[in-house]
């Protein structure tokens, strides 16, 4: 350590330090001064770690404390331009809204490759990014379109003009004569699928490419994140574009980051993690699926890209364009109370319909079966037969079941032994393919014992159905039919996915059966019939969130019918249910989604929940479940002294134990985000004092507006 010289200044740097050390900005000695948002490596105790200089106050050193002395930087990584002001101020807003250390959030925001460059090297890998003659690599600069993909300009609907023309004017809204710039309002481009969002997306895009500036497009999935490219690709040959999610290299994570930090990039494609992209000419957000699950970050610091998208552009007044057939209920309520636009797409493109839904009674379909085989089968005779009139017009057919492997357990009958974990309060799940017991929680596998493990009985068999097992019957009662399996499981190899796509659009597949992964985003144009096959699980969860995500699944399902407008008079989707009564049901037969959003968010209303409530859940993993409770009960004794908030008792998730680790969560519920956020930042600190009084605390953590309960 030591003592400031005349010429040294103090910068404050943020350090990747988790909120509960307290640790704010550090202060340390720099030869020069350093503008907020430079990247810098820094002694911190015995290790040299990366850090950001942080917005403070520089200049002249104060005076420090007697035996004080600051440290001064290791390293400037100077060939790296300073991070932008608002992309400092993302970072602040998302660290202290979801209760995060501002350090922990912005290193972690960042390409991991970073940390091991220093500036000589971070020189090289920017300068590769340029080449004599050329503005950039031709990896990146994309000159016409990819196979496959028609880049001809469709004619434009009436409600895509009316669309693009509300957007433009949004875009274009002059500043106050004495004021600032108005942040332009969100607009949800609510289109039922097959409208046409896409198209206006390039659209709006071009318009924002015109003007100079960059545009920001978020997906919930990777799988989806190339389709989506190579469309981009096609429209605009000769503009740059990166990609930006989790099935990236390293190295090229860090080069698309690179291309968009610089500015060097028009477009940017990706998956939540773009919503962190550094953009300095940044005009345009679009949040494709807005109300997918997949943007809420469940690991770490649970932060909602599509949220902090609405306050990214809100704080640089510029459009944000959320997309979806079935928008989120938060983002309903905000359109109900006129705070965000909505703007219809309520006609499929080439004059096709959405498909007829027809109901099973599951009930009614089974009380006829005679034998065991009869009563194993997944689809209804009825539903078989639809298929097989496909088959002969040379149709497709998609089967949606949401549970991969062949069966969720394996059952003894002899003594009621079950195919649990060891390690998970879950049961291990059969797949059939490989002979292995597989738990999709910790990755525990295990070859299927020949013999029930506690009595010693051969006879082991598999109880439920998923999606394996769906393949293999089909196989059996339709011999001729070619089936296709899409899940995590048959895509887990590089490239399979794609493969798997391309033969589905050749039609070198009769019957697709598939997860959630084939429901959405995808141009089928064979399909003319879509079956959900077991929907009935969500209609009962605990979690009130449940109902929403079913519907949306349910009718992003629908969607990849009737795609081709010939075709559409005679597509469907057939729901097989022990529950066709339901609510729901009513309002997915006749595509309104309006009408079903009426009647959950009076539910919500009357419960207090989301959107008429804010809510917090904190977390807690220990090494048993008591130890973990007691921690809770201690925090919901000292959270007692806050007014206005109502602190749940204690109580497991659904799956209440991973890889040996006993898991409990307490809910919090408010009128008032304002005052649920004021009242974390009051008590969250004397939680981290408690934690050394529990032993056997592993962690916990606090999730601000959580998707799953």
């Amino acid at each position: 350590m030591i003592d400031p010289g005349p010429a040294d200044c103090v910068v404050a740097v943020a350090v990747d330090s988790p909120r509960h050390t307290g640790l704010g900005a550090l202060d340390y000695l720099s030869e020069q001064p350093l503008e907020p948002g430079t990247l810098v490596l820094v002694p911190l105790g015995k290790r040299e770690v990366p850090g950001l200089v942080w917005d403070a106050a520089q200049g002249e050193p104060q005076a420090l404390p007697a035996g004080v002395a600051l440290r001064p930087l290791s390293a400037v990584l100077s060939a790296l331009p300073p991070l932008p002001a608002d992309w400092r101020a993302l970072i602040a807003f998302a660290a202290a809204y979801y209760q995060r250390g501002i350090g922990e959030l912005a290193l972690a925001v960042l390409p991991p490759e970073l940390r091991k460059l220093d500036n000589t090297r971070l020189l090289r890998r920017i300068s590769k990014l340029r080449l004599p003659g050329a503005a950039l690599p031709a990896a990146d600069t994309h000159d016409a379109a990819p196979d496959g993909v028609v880049s001809a300009r469709p004619t434009l609907n009436d409600e895509q003009r009316a669309a693009l023309a509300a957007i433009a004017a949004l875009a274009a809204d002059p500043p106050a004569p004495a004021g600032p710039a108005r942040a332009a309002r969100p607009v949800l481009l609510h289109g039922v699928t097959g409208s046409g969002k896409t198209e206006v997306y390039l659209h709006a895009a071009e318009a924002a490419l015109q003007r100079g500036q960059q545009v920001l497009v978020l997906v919930p999935e990777i799988n989806l994140t190339p389709q989506l490219e190579a469309r981009f690709a096609a429209r605009f040959p000769g503009r740059v574009l990166a990609s930006l999610h989790s099935a990236l290299t390293p190295a090229q994570r860090l080069r698309h980051w690179l291309l968009a930090h610089l500015g060097l990039a028009d477009l940017v494609l990706g998956t939540r993690l773009a919503i962190f992209a550094p953009l300095p000419r940044l005009g345009l957000i679009v949040v494709d699926e807005e109300h997918d699950p997949s943007f809420k970050q469940q690991e770490g610091a649970r932060y909602s890209a599509r949220d902090l998208a609405v306050w990214r552009a809100h704080q640089l007044k510029i459009p944000v364009l959320l997309g979806s057939a079935t928008p989120s209920l938060e983002t309903w309520q905000r359109v109900q109370e006129g705070r965000y636009l909505r703007l219809p797409l309520e006609l499929r493109i080439g004059g096709g319909a959405m498909p007829k839904v027809r109901m099973v009674d599951m009930a009614q379909a089974w009380q006829f079966a005679s034998t065991q085989a009869e009563k194993d089968r997944v689809l209804a005779p009825s539903l078989l037969v639809a298929i097989e009139q496909r088959l002969q017009r040379g149709e497709q057919s998609l089967l949606l079941l949401n549970r991969r492997g062949y069966a969720p357990v394996l059952h003894c009958s002899a003594c009621g032994w079950k195919s649990g974990c060891a390690h998970c309060s879950a049961w291990r799940v059969f797949h059939k393919s490989d002979r292995t017991l597989r738990c999709h929680h910790c990755g525990l596998s295990e070859r299927v014992p020949r013999a029930c493990p506690d009595c010693g009985n051969l006879d082991i068999s598999p109880m439920g159905r998923g999606t394996e097992k769906l393949q293999e019957q089909l196989a059996t009662l339709l011999p001729q039919a070619r089936v296709g399996r899409i899940d995590a499981d048959s895509t887990r190899a590089v490239g399979s996915l794609q493969q798997q796509l391309k033969a589905v659009h050749d039609g070198e597949v009769d019957v697709i059966v598939g997860t959630q992964m084939v429901a959405k985003g995808h141009d089928f144009r064979r399909v003319t019939l879509v079956a959900a096959v077991n929907p009935d699980s969500a209609l009962f969860s605990s979690d009130f969130r449940a109902p929403e995500r079913l519907f949306a699944l349910l009718m992003q399902a629908a969607g990849r019918a009737g795609r081709d407008a010939e075709a559409a008079a005679r597509s469907e989707m057939w729901v097989q249910s022990w529950n066709g009564n339901h609510p729901l049901f009513a309002a997915l037969v006749a595509h309104d989604y309006e009408r079903f959003a009426r009647q959950q968010l009076l539910e919500r209303e009357q419960a207090g929940l989301p959107p008429f409530a804010a809510l917090a859940l904190i977390r807690a993993d220990a090494r048993t479940a008591q130890v973990a409770q007691e921690f809770l009960l201690q925090a919901r004794t000292v959270a007692q002294g806050f007014g206005g908030i109502t602190v749940y008792p204690p109580v497991p998730p659904p799956v209440s134990k991973v890889a040996d680790v006993e898991r409990m969560q307490m809910l919090l519920e408010c009128p008032s985000r304002t005052g649920l956020q004021r009242m974390l930042s009051l008590w969250l600190p004397e939680l981290d004092a408690l934690r050394s009084q529990h032993k056997g605390l592993l962690r916990w953590a606090v999730d601000v507006d959580p998707l799953a309960i």
